[in-house]
């Protein structure tokens, strides 16, 4: 799990352009469906597929951007049980 975890986060600048990208995508999507309620019917379709793709997109950038910080977490606890383990060592 952590590996998946680790390999996921490992590039937050992508995952960051992943979001914004679906989040585009998103608002793209509404503008479809909104135009479609308001003047022909046949552009909500297109829509509800872009919205599907972007919510797709969207995920995979903030499951990304959450690992990285996620991962940074794990980072720090081993390195603070490191620490903690190697000070009771020295008490001893």
């Amino acid at each position: 799990m952590r590996r998946l975890i680790y390999r996921l986060g490992a590039h937050p600048k992508r995952s960051l352009r992943f979001f914004l990208c679906g989040l585009a995508l998103f608002a793209l999507s509404a503008a479809l469906i909104a135009l479609g309620y308001f003047y022909q019917a046949w552009l909500q379709l297109p829509g509800l597929v872009i919205l599907a793709l972007a919510l797709g997109v969207a995920g995979y950038g903030y499951l990304g951007i959450f690992a990285n910080r996620f991962s940074q977490v794990l980072s720090a606890r081993d390195a603070a049980k490191a620490e903690a383990k190697k000070a009771f060592d020295e008490w001893k």
